[in-house]
């Protein structure tokens, strides 16, 4: 029978992780740090059955990628684009044409585009003068609800 070194695991696990940098999918490098975790504890325990090697390396790389995907990678800064709301409300502006009325709509323009314009049409619940300053508190469509600052 196959005697499997610990270093056999380590190797394979920067391997792995190296493969992480040709092929980018994010997935290669769980499977790499889990051979890094059975090369670890065959080292600890050099009479670690292959089977408990085998067996220890598909649960520590499946627990990785879990961990991964339910824990850490919701908690990763992301970008908003094509997502119209997150990618928009909060951001401020200045009104450059003012509203008559309450009901009435404007435009606000961003110093920095936002979503691929920086005039964007918008309407507030007080009458909107040229030069106030406005936050976004919602999209409907291509019209943006905004508050004076």
């Amino acid at each position: 029978m196959m005697q499997f070194e610990w270093w056999y695991w380590i190797i394979a696990g920067f391997c792995l992780i190296g493969l992480e940098l040709a092929v980018p999918s994010f997935t290669i490098i769980w499977f790499g740090l889990g051979a890094l975790v059975v090369g670890l504890l065959k080292v600890l325990w050099s009479g670690f059955p292959l089977a408990g090697q085998l067996f220890l390396w598909t649960v520590s790389s499946i627990g990785f990628t879990v961990m991964w995907f339910k824990y850490l990678k919701p908690k990763v800064s992301r970008t908003h684009a094509g997502q119209s709301k997150e990618g928009i409300v909060g951001e401020t502006g200045i009104i450059i044409r003012g509203t008559e009325d309450s009901y009435g709509r404007g435009t606000v323009r961003f110093r920095i585009a936002v979503l691929g314009a920086d005039e964007w049409g918008c309407y507030a619940d007080d009458v909107l003068q040229v030069g106030d300053s406005v936050r976004v508190v919602d999209i409907e469509g291509q019209v943006l609800k905004v508050t004076k600052i």
